[in-house]
């Protein structure tokens, strides 16, 4: 049955437990009734879920994969696992994939952008640069800026370096009055000019195809819906969890 859009979203959980042999966050100082104080340890522990699920016309949702890491891992964290848990659940790699703001990243635009899918995925606009159409950024008074060299990113991308259009490749004899011209060397732009980091810029999210397969994004919600009511989205510590240090490693 062909499943061609994936959906990846992490299902959070956090337990907090009160005891004093596994360490603590936190002390808290209670009073008792002949005026001594005793002191509670408070520990705080958890976990974070990460799923990826495809919707078919004749099941409905299907689980393709899971992974579980320590609460402190960011969302991004997930991606790779889930990704290659799906393709091989898939036996083939998704057509597209849809997930929340928390997985902006070039790479899982990447991964889709070469086989011509995309990746469905909100745009965290971390800077204000407008681009033209074929991804050339704009300088600060609107003009293209001209592309120079390519290099290789510290963050494993394919950069390619802009400058100020009015000194490269030659100097035009116009003036700018912005504080880098100023400074003789123009402005410049660095742009990640790997498929994915260009589809993560240029990519139309009022577009019908995003649209669509944003939605599907709604399959994780409604698995972890499910698992909620059946009560497997958390393990429920048992008194022995409490008293053992083992059982936070």
């Amino acid at each position: 049955m062909p499943m061609s859009q994936t959906a990846m979203t992490k299902c959070a959980f956090l337990s907090v437990i009160l005891t004093a042999s596994l360490g603590s966050n936190a002390s808290l100082n209670k009073e008792l009734s002949d005026g001594t104080t005793e002191e509670k340890k408070e520990l705080i522990w958890g976990y974070g879920t990460g799923v990826a699920a495809a919707t078919t016309p004749d099941y409905g949702d299907i689980v393709l994969a899971e992974h579980t890491l320590p609460f402190n891992e960011g969302d991004i964290t997930y991606f790779r696992p889930l990704y290659h848990q799906s393709v091989l659940a898939l036996d083939h790699f998704p057509t597209h994939i849809t997930a929340d703001a928390a997985y902006d990243a070039w790479y899982v635009y990447d991964t889709v952008a070469r086989r011509g899918g995309i990746a469905a995925i909100p745009l965290n606009a971390r800077s204000t640069t407008t681009f033209d159409p074929d991804g050339t950024p704009h300088y600060p008074i609107g003009l293209r800026m001209s592309p120079t060299f390519h290099y290789a990113h510290t963050n494993g991308y394919r950069a390619l370096r802009y400058r100020c259009p009015l000194l490269f490749p030659l100097a035009v004899g116009q003036s700018c009055d912005h504080e880098q011209f100023l400074k003789g060397k123009g402005c410049q732009k660095e742009i990640n000019d790997e498929p994915g980091g260009r589809a993560r810029l240029l990519m139309d999210r009022t577009s019908p195809l995003y649209k669509a397969v944003y939605t599907q994004r709604t399959s994780c919600e409604r698995i972890n819906s499910q698992a909620k009511e059946l009560g497997i989205e958390c393990r429920h510590p048992s008194t022995t969890d409490v008293l053992s240090p083992t059982s936070i490693l």
